[in-house]
């Protein structure tokens, strides 16, 4: 192929990407104080796109046409003031499917030092044990079709609170105090319905679905959701029937309520123990274009029985149970906040969304580097990933486009980003196609 066919082939695919990525990041980079930041942003996102394996700053910077310093590279990350909160909102506002629903999780950072902002010994999914890691809490909204990452909030353990020597040296502004997972996983909800995004479910897995308070402000905003919980949490059959004992003949009038009857909260594993053989059919599913999963479920309403400690009846909900189809089966158990008439298959489909999110963190840390930052301060960590999600959101529109095969598949998001690099490489260095040409004069035969 000549270098006029090379250059016609590259105008058709690589030029008009580059040219829908540039004009996707200039409604960030009005959000830049001035001209430096606003080169770094684009040098930033192309590092991302790069074909560099580790997406540290010096690999990605050495992958990139034209950089700038690596010394403003790094100052534009870690220390340079610009607030990734309003880059998030600006992603919000952009995101160009608004309906959805929101998956909450946690998602960890393996480290080896102990010195980056929020690393401690806690529970590490990515290795499925505790070890030294940073965690964060992120949601993302999930169409159907595709996920698009909504917000992400580092959880910073009380000892990084505490240590004015810690906080010091990793920059941590005095606003960040300690916030639980699952409050943390609330804000994030509040603000992506703050942006104008229709959710339309909420899906968490036991670390919030086991918190009371979480499930309640769920109900107060209305919001259906199905949330993963121990086997451990009790729960009344039903809603149990209480009222407001007779007034003594003296003493204060009573207000607190009783039990009607003799009722007991039962453990969820001991209540799916109790139900019969026939309560329970076997159902299939499918995770996207994967092949169907199958298993045995249940479901039965409830009450969960926290509040009544507090003398207060929760919402009824659905008890889901789910047992896989091995030999020494394995059951699992949701809370699913749906009408009482929904069937069992709408239960099993609302639950088993949560896939998606799998799909996007493999797609995040593998391709786009998610977690391989390896700054140490917070303002690096958080202006580090809204960028990573500012890219990811470009290959979701791109994914987009019309007569574009969906891929949903690893191996295609991977093609993606390779046209991208090789975009910007030939854009910036027109020089390659002489090259090229050259090297097509060379026998190469043996």
């Amino acid at each position: 192929m000549n270098s006029v066919r090379w250059r016609a082939v590259i105008d058709r695919t690589a030029t008009t990407r580059i040219q829908r990525l540039i004009r996707w990041l200039e409604p960030f980079q009005q959000c830049f104080g001035h001209r430096a930041q606003r080169l770094a942003l684009r040098s930033y996102v192309q590092g991302v796109f790069s074909d560099s394996d580790r997406k540290s700053m010096q690999a990605m910077l050495a992958r990139v046409t034209h950089p700038v310093t690596y010394q403003a590279f790094q100052h534009f990350i870690t220390h340079a003031d610009w607030d990734a909160d309003r880059i998030w909102r600006r992603l919000l506002d952009l995101l160009p499917e608004r309906r959805g629903v929101l998956i909450i999780d946690g998602t960890s950072f393996p480290k080896q030092g102990t010195h980056s902002v929020g690393v401690a010994r806690q529970y590490c999914g990515a290795l499925g044990k505790i070890a030294n890691c940073q965690v964060a809490v992120t949601a993302a909204l999930w169409t159907g079709v595709r996920a698009w990452l909504t917000g992400a909030l580092l959880y910073v353990p009380k000892p990084w609170i505490t240590d004015a020597d810690r906080r010091t040296v990793t920059q941590m502004p005095p606003a960040v105090v300690f916030q639980e997972k699952w409050r943390q996983a609330l804000t994030l909800i509040r603000r992506t319905r703050a942006a104008g995004l229709d959710v339309t479910a909420v899906l968490a897995d036991a670390e919030f679905g086991d918190v009371t308070i979480f499930r309640r402000a769920l109900h107060r905003w209305g919001l259906p959701y199905a949330v993963g919980v121990s086997r451990h949490l009790t729960v009344f059959r039903g809603t149990p029937l209480v009222h407001v004992p007779p007034n003594a003949r003296t003493g204060r009038p009573r207000s607190q309520l009783v039990l009607t009857t003799k009722t007991r909260p039962i453990a969820v594993r001991a209540l799916a123990l109790t139900l019969p053989a026939r309560a329970w059919r076997r159902v299939t599913w499918r995770n996207g274009t994967n092949r169907p999963w199958a298993a045995r479920f249940a479901a039965v309403r409830v009450t969960p029985a926290h509040d009544w400690r507090e003398r207060q009846l929760a919402p009824e909900v659905w008890l889901l149970c789910e047992q896989d189809l091995g030999d020494t089966p394995r059951t699992k158990y949701f809370f699913v906040h749906l009408p009482a008439t929904a069937s069992l298959k709408q239960l099993v489909r609302l639950a088993h969304q949560r896939w998606a999110i799998e799909q996007q963190y493999q797609e995040l840390k593998t391709e786009l580097g998610l977690d391989h930052f390896e700054g140490r301060s917070y303002p690096g960590w958080q202006h580090h990933v809204v960028l990573t999600a500012i890219a990811y959101a470009f290959l979701q529109r791109e994914r987009m486009r019309p007569g574009s095969n969906p891929p949903l598949t690893f191996p295609a998001i991977h093609a993606i980003i390779q046209e991208i690099f090789t975009a910007l490489l030939f854009a910036q260095q027109p020089d390659y196609f002489k090259r090229i040409q050259e090297l097509q004069q060379i026998d190469l035969r043996i």
